[in-house]
């Protein structure tokens, strides 16, 4: 048998060593980056930013609502606008004179007004919004803030080198929701589509309970190299969200 000498050992510390230190340099600690009454960001990846804005609701008090900014270079692109046009101006001031970013498109992800209800402050500062056509169908039809671009299925926006997709996967919290995602830091938005842990089922009330679980297994199937899912509403984690929201609508 080969005996392993000192150096060897002194090498093969080594290396785990710096293993180790090149897997805590990967992890990033999400911290704080903007507060206001109205609006909350946090950096989440080296390029992906929560912002939180606030609605205030019948049944479910003032809700903290989840949007996504994602960045590459000095341009950034949109998932969600915040509430309404106070808060998505304050968003879109913090992106171009913190960030110096340019914002190159706005996606809202459903029809609801936690998703497009700033819609009108993007168009005044010129930014185009792209959504699912069935989002422009809702939106018009509850005479709600109306995107200017459609798509079907998918969508692939380009955001400095990298791309960002938007894409329809079937009916869940509503008949048009679209689930985002960064490919850059295998980050998802996932909307309204995806429960936090531990949430509850929440507002149902144009939702098709019968295919939301069969849904988001096909986006758990569409990303198995996700590190990220950004809900709604609620706290972001790992692909756990999609098993959580799988299992809760079920169909027994």
């Amino acid at each position: 048998m080969n005996r392993i000498t000192k150096p060897v050992i002194a090498l093969l510390v080594l290396a785990i060593t710096l293993s180790c230190a090149v897997s805590k340099q990967r992890k990033f600690n999400a911290k704080q980056v903007y507060k206001s009454p109205d609006l909350i960001i946090t950096q989440i990846t080296a390029n992906t930013f929560l912002h939180v804005s606030y609605k205030q609701t019948n049944d479910f008090g003032n809700v903290p609502c989840n949007g996504l900014v994602v960045r590459s270079g000095s341009e950034t692109m949109v998932f969600d606008t915040p509430t309404n046009d106070k808060s998505a101006g304050e968003l879109i001031k913090w992106i171009k004179e913190t960030l110096k970013c340019k914002v190159n498109a706005v996606i809202p992800t459903h029809f609801h007004d936690d998703c497009l209800g700033g819609l009108n402050a993007f168009h005044a500062a010129g930014i185009p919004s792209y959504a699912n056509a069935g989002t422009i169908a809702l939106a018009t039809a509850n005479n709600l803030p109306v995107p200017q671009h459609s798509f079907t299925d998918s969508l692939r926006l380009s955001v400095g080198i990298e791309t960002v997709t938007a894409r329809f996967f079937g009916e869940g919290h509503t008949k048009d929701n679209v689930v985002g995602y960064f490919a850059g830091e295998n980050v998802m938005f996932g909307g309204c589509l995806i429960k936090a842990l531990k949430a509850s089922r929440g507002f149902t009330g144009d939702a098709n309970l019968d295919t939301w679980s069969g849904t988001v297994q096909k986006v758990k199937a569409a990303y198995p190299d996700v590190k990220v899912v950004v809900p709604g509403h609620g706290a972001y984690g790992d692909k756990r969200l999609l098993d959580y929201t799988i299992k809760l609508f079920e169909v027994k």
